[in-house]
């Protein structure tokens, strides 16, 4: 493993200045930066981490008259078990409870689960065995998963990267119209990804996670399927909310996860069950309407009758 350099913050600011001094990235719950260290995975890894759970601002969940804000360290187990999203969040919470394991739900935290880095085999090599891919997310020219080892990659919106979005709570947080604020701006969650990761700056922490007041009327689900459901990363997933008025739609957001480089909208769902009667064969319409676009690669076409399964039932939960 290579050496690194290690700052405890005890503020905000002292975080970013640590992180403009030079080549340095953010330590919290330490559940994949540290594995990727240790699997000499990153091509230009950090010099120095610099820990950030010590920071007493960035951990909580409280409510105000907008809704519900979470700070940035706030671990997963927290989010999972908390009665306040349970109750009025329970997309947020269920998502959260199908991270990892225990022991890593107990020492990973919101935003961490955020800026995780793709579980892609080809990314994840290291550069210790010297038998690595300069893939496109290090800097490369190709997706070595198109023609190779593609059963968990992307089947809709990829281009240059067909490496999945980890994270199970960007989905829910997504379907939630939750905002990722940070030391710099607001951002809407379902725009914190692109193609090849976050859009954070180098210098720029994430440091609480709003989201607006529910409406009553809005039901929220989160479901994952994953081969051992206690601990994987999702194969696919979705987080739905949908706004129900006499048995009709009257709006709705569902997000596919583990499908796309990004928590992926599927508007052309939405728009089948907008103003509809809520219906076996309206849901299944729904479902068929999210894999429309899907173009699966040469082994992951058993991932659209999957991603069928579980918009159907997101939809009649």
């Amino acid at each position: 493993m290579k050496r690194f350099g290690y700052r405890n913050a005890t503020a905000i600011s002292e975080a970013i200045a640590l992180l403009q001094a030079g080549n340095a990235a953010v330590l919290a719950g330490g559940t994949d930066i540290l594995n990727l260290l240790k699997m000499g995975a990153l091509k230009h890894p950090p010099e120095t981490l610099v820990n950030i759970k010590n920071i007493p601002a960035l951990n909580f969940i409280r409510e105000d008259r907008d809704g519900l804000k979470i700070g940035a360290t706030t671990k997963v187990s927290d989010i999972a078990s908390s009665e306040i999203l349970k109750s009025k969040y329970p997309a947020l919470a269920r998502a959260a409870g199908s991270v990892a394991s225990p022991p890593i739900r107990e020492m990973g935290t919101i935003a961490g689960n955020l800026c995780q880095e793709v579980q892609c085999w080809y990314f994840r090599r290291s550069f210790l065995t010297g038998n690595t891919f300069d893939c496109t997310r290090k800097g490369g020219t190709e997706c070595y998963a198109v023609d190779g080892d593609n059963r968990y990659h992307a089947i809709l919106g990829a281009k240059r990267c067909f490496a999945v979005c980890p994270s199970d709570i960007a989905v829910a947080l997504a379907a939630l119209d939750a905002a990722i604020v940070t030391t710099k701006r607001s951002i809407p969650a379902a725009d914190f990804f692109q193609m090849l990761g976050n859009i954070l700056d180098r210098d720029e922490i994430i440091t609480e996670l709003c989201l607006p007041t529910p409406d009553p009327r809005t039901s929220h689900i989160f479901i994952k399927y994953a081969l051992r459901p206690t601990i994987d990363f999702a194969v696919a997933s979705v987080a739905a909310s949908v706004t129900k008025e006499l048995g009709k739609a009257l709006d709705a957001r569902i997000v596919l996860g583990a499908v796309a480089p990004v928590p992926f909208r599927a508007t052309h769902a939405e728009e089948v069950l907008k103003g509809n009667t809520i219906s076996e064969p309206g849901a299944e319409m729904a479902a068929a309407a999210a894999v429309a676009d899907a173009i699966p690669l040469s082994g992951n076409k058993y991932k659209v009758p999957i991603v069928r399964a579980l918009v159907k039932r997101a939809i009649l939960a």
